[in-house]
């Protein structure tokens, strides 16, 4: 059984086709990046398997159907890295990645020391365990994108969405966050699936790509 299985996924807005009749099908452990021109809809592909979108057509994670997942077991199943995360002026490092445990919390009751150890893992596993005390709005680039990786993972979720990862950084910078993508994925057994626009980046490290154009 396919970790994310798309078929014939259509969104529109208003008079606007985005994307139409995409079928694609990524395997467990499979790192899948996504290229193609702007505007060919990468972004809102992702944010229709998040359920942020309406689309058309049918989204499986793990053989259930999006529609469904209720918001809590969708968000335990996929996390997303965002192109541009909102960033909570004042909020700490430590304050933002525990943000990734929401979907775990009880209604009432605050972190427990299990959600607080998830948290404490992910940060020695990026090297921000320094970093705990930090506004996330004074972290430079390459920082801040570790941080908002950090947040993903504490999610715990089987499967990871990339939204042009490294598009702010420089070619050192790049090489580095996917670098630890990849030593992630094999270490937590994680599905990938990223939207790229650097093709060179692209070839080095997704076992597969596929275009999205016109």
């Amino acid at each position: 059984m396919p970790a994310l299985s798309l078929r014939s996924l259509a969104v529109r807005f208003g008079e606007s086709t985005i994307l139409d009749s995409v079928d694609l099908l990524v395997k467990r452990g499979e790192w899948v990046g996504m290229i193609g021109p702007n505007g060919a809809g990468k972004t809102t592909l992702l944010r229709a398997i998040t359920g942020a979108v309406t689309f058309g057509g049918s989204v499986e994670i793990g053989g259930k159907e999006l529609s469904t997942l209720k918001r809590r077991d969708l968000a335990r199943s996929v996390a997303l890295v965002p192109q541009h995360p909102v960033l909570p002026p004042g909020m700490r490092v430590v304050d933002y990645v525990l943000l990734g445990r929401t979907p775990h919390l009880g209604e009432v009751t605050g972190p427990s020391r299990h959600d607080l150890d998830v948290v404490a893992g992910v940060l020695e596993a990026l090297n921000l365990s320094g970093f705990l005390d930090r506004e996330v709005t004074t972290l430079s680039g390459g920082e801040l994108q570790r941080v908002v990786i950090a947040r993903a993972l504490a999610q715990e979720s089987p499967i990871l969405l990339l939204d042009e990862p490294t598009t702010a950084l420089d070619i050192g910078k790049q090489q580095a966050v996917l670098e630890l993508v990849d030593a992630l994925r094999h270490e937590r057994e994680l599905t990938v699936l990223s939207a790229m626009h650097d093709l060179t980046i692209a070839g080095q490290f997704p076992d597969r790509l596929v275009l999205l154009s016109g």
